[in-house]
């Protein structure tokens, strides 16, 4: 069995005739420092017209170029049979639509149960060796599109775009009230709150974040909110749908803030369903009990493809979950009087 993956082949016009391999390799090619530190030392890493060549050779118009990177495995990752929502697979890229609740990637003490034991179990039934390398993270209680590269060639261009801020990220969320204005952006810094650091909160002194939103449905006491994001901290939709005024139903860690206001008895923490509570309260803890995580989804993703530099787009549709939180605010939007 061969050892390599299939090659990414490059051939050489004559506008690029005298160039150096290595400039090929790097500025055409768009093959990284670190990556080409990894194929210099295989036997068939870089290839010129079916031979391995020193990198400071001089191409021809018409040379073929070919780089292979070896095979591998993610040993360190358990398999565990797991039923996957493959979105779109080809051998570069799997994407693949998540459920809510699921972990993407093994953590110290939480080895097992994960996105990432599911897919290494998938790919080893398969016969196939590849390394998992998810391109980019959702939260535990996040749904939707998450993309995962097959080889580091592959992970390292859509990383690039990420970074650069031409990969577009889209997801919809319910939250509470109705921001206003119905559509703008939030451009509010990031960083870790020092009461709390698993948590983030909006401070001047933290990382640019930046998060479009719409509003594309309106209901009582609620609304369905498009959001686009231009950075990516950890938990920015979350953490800027609260800093308006309207975080996302069922969120648990960042809530909206009648939940401040509710008074314990000492040494307790009082329910957000006690019937003694004020009516914006009971309408906030009641819309909370209806779905058992935030109501936030990941609806599509679109990039290009490392492969033949096409648009790609992948979509998700809206879980079960929120799709019952919909119809029942639609309910309750029916029965206004």
């Amino acid at each position: 069995m061969d050892s390599y993956y299939p090659p990414i082949t490059y051939v050489i016009s004559e506008h690029e005739e005298g160039m150096l391999l290595k400039t090929i390799l790097q500025q055409r090619m768009g093959v990284s420092r670190k990556l080409l530190s990894r194929l210099k030392l295989t036997d068939k890493g870089i290839m010129l017209n079916g031979e391995r060549v020193y990198i400071s050779v001089k191409v021809q118009a018409g040379d073929v170029v070919e780089i292979r990177m070896e095979q591998e495995r993610s040993d360190d990752i358990l398999p565990q049979p797991m039923e996957l929502d493959i979105v779109y697979e080809d051998e570069f890229i799997l994407v693949l639509n998540k459920p809510a609740g699921i972990i993407v990637h093994p953590t110290h003490g939480h080895y097992t149960d994960t996105l990432a034991n599911g897919v290494v179990h998938y790919w080893q039934q398969k016969g196939w060796n590849y390394r998992f390398r998810a391109v980019h993270r959702l939260d535990q209680e996040t749904s939707g599109v998450l993309v995962i590269a097959k080889n580091p060639y592959v992970h390292q261009h859509i990383s690039e775009q990420m970074i650069a801020g031409t990969v577009d990220k889209r997801y919809v969320a319910f939250v509470h009230g109705q921001p206003e204005p119905a559509e703008g952006d939030i451009d509010g810094p990031i960083d870790r709150d020092p009461l709390e650091p698993h948590r983030r909160i909006v401070t001047p002194s933290g990382y640019p974040s930046l998060t479009r939103y719409k509003v594309v449905a309106a209901y009582r006491g609620a609304s369905l909110v498009e959001l686009k994001l231009e950075t990516g901290r950890t938990h920015q939709i979350r953490v800027h749908m609260l800093s308006i005024g309207c975080p996302l139903i069922g969120d648990p860690m960042y809530r909206h803030p009648v939940y401040s206001q509710i008074s314990a008895p000492e040494g307790a923490k009082a329910s957000a369903t006690d019937p003694s509570l004020p009516s914006l309260n009971e309408k906030v803890a009641k819309l909370d009990n209806t779905i058992g995580r935030q109501a936030l989804h990941a609806s599509s993703i679109t990039l290009v493809h490392p492969m033949d530099g096409r648009a790609v787009k992948f979509s998700a549709p809206l879980p079960d979950d929120m799709n019952r939180l919909k119809e029942r605010l639609c309910e309750a939007e029916r029965a206004r009087p």
